[in-house]
């Protein structure tokens, strides 16, 4: 007898008894359909089920990669990314139902609903895991899924710099950007590494500050003794309960931060974030997604008409709020910091400009004179990379 029917025979029978699938329970329903079995080929069986039962299924495998990022399924093929680029995996669904089974499980434990009604749907798994789901007819040949998978193990500086995401000299750089307690947005597209190398500057922070988190979904997790996390929340069944990142926001001013962090700024918050860095709450951070440093100034533009407020206003906000702008990419190498940038007035209108103070590949820019003046403001020792671009006034 194949394992195949015994492991649908016992999938059957804890949907139709309705049981709670704990590992003692499925090794003992294994064992019932094949007593002959050993203790090993008895636990590899078990395992299966229960992933069908109450886990990824096929793609638990691929989660617990550790190289692992995303997981994406395209109706019956299966595809991963282990940081060099999308792969076909090995994994195959024997039917399109079987996908849209997990896909509805899955988003159920996480107390949302995916049907025809509503087909498709955003959810975190319960081990941080980003879950995307959409069924037909809406997707034309699915069902679809995305995971984008949540790594507890934390990165340091040093290790960033040895995978060769930021570049030795710029990591100093950056290490004078958080003692100095300048404001900055962590920019990239989308997968580039804007909430690693974000939540491993946090790291940096003194013991002794209070960092305030605010997110869409929770995903920073900063080496650091004294960090409270609020995230937001989407709306129930019925349409209501939402409560949006503003709100938290204007919740986290009164936790006393020491550093409000923003996990990503898409929305209208960025008034609300603008508005705290220039009420004394310097040294806050998030992330902004943006092709290249030269767009940030249109995209917080952007976000700030949602929030109300004129061009000119949203521009003298930006100067007075953001001090540097890191600039990440996904190349075929991996995730690399490309970029540090400072914010500058432009023109006669004063419009927010961005000015590299190092590239990756040409060095100090010509916003390193202005980032070291920066840093010799606030005490912060000002690192070899900035030096080589000297600008009148900030030599201590």
């Amino acid at each position: 007898m194949s394992a195949e029917p015994v492991v649908d025979r016992v999938r059957r029978q804890f949907a139709y008894e309705g049981t709670e699938a704990t590992p003692a329970a499925v090794v003992s329903a294994v064992r019932r359909e094949r007593g002959v079995l050993g203790d090993t080929a008895v636990l590899r069986l078990a395992d299966q089920i229960r992933d069908q039962l109450i886990g990824a299924g096929p793609l638990a495998p691929l989660l617990a990669d550790p190289e692992v990022t995303d997981v994406l399924v395209n109706n019956l093929q299966v595809w991963v990314d282990r940081g060099a680029g999308l792969q076909r995996a090995a994994v195959r669904f024997n039917d399109p139902d079987e996908v849209r089974r997990l896909a509805q499980r899955l988003v159920a434990a996480c107390g949302r609903r995916l049907d025809d009604g509503q087909p498709y749907a955003d959810a975190r798994l319960p081990d941080g895991t980003r879950l995307h789901a959409v069924l037909p007819p809406v997707a034309t040949e699915g069902p679809y899924l995305s995971l984008r998978t949540f790594r507890q193990r934390p990165f340091s500086l040093d290790d960033l710099v040895s995978h060769g995401t930021v570049d030795p000299d710029a990591a100093a750089v950056l290490s004078g950007v958080v003692a100095a307690r300048l404001a900055y947005l962590v920019t990239g597209g989308t997968g580039s590494g804007k909430t690693t190398l974000l939540s491993t500057l946090l790291g940096l922070v003194p013991p002794s500050e209070r960092i305030v988190l605010v997110e869409d979904a929770a995903e920073l997790r900063p080496v650091h003794p004294h960090v409270v996390a609020l995230q937001a929340r989407t709306a129930n069944v019925e349409g209501a309960g939402a409560i949006g990142l503003t709100d938290l926001v204007r919740q986290a001013l009164r936790m006393r931060p020491d550093r409000l962090v923003i996990g990503e700024c898409r929305g209208a918050e960025i008034v609300d974030l603008l508005g705290a860095l220039n009420t004394g709450h310097d040294g806050g951070a998030g992330t902004l997604h943006a092709n290249a440093p030269g767009d940030v100034p249109a995209r917080l533009e952007a976000l700030g008409m949602l929030g109300g407020l004129p061009r000119a206003a949203l521009h003298a906000q930006v100067l007075a709020a953001l001090q540097v702008v890191l600039q990440v990419r996904r190349t075929a190498q991996g995730r690399l910091l490309e970029s540090i940038s400072v914010l500058t007035p432009s023109g006669e209108e004063r419009l927010a400009t961005v000015v590299p103070a190092w590239q990756r590949g040409d060095g100090a820019g010509p916003g390193a004179g202005v980032l070291a003046r920066l840093l010799v403001e606030r005490g912060v020792p000002v690192p070899a990379l900035l030096r080589a671009v000297p600008a009148a006034g900030w030599a201590a």
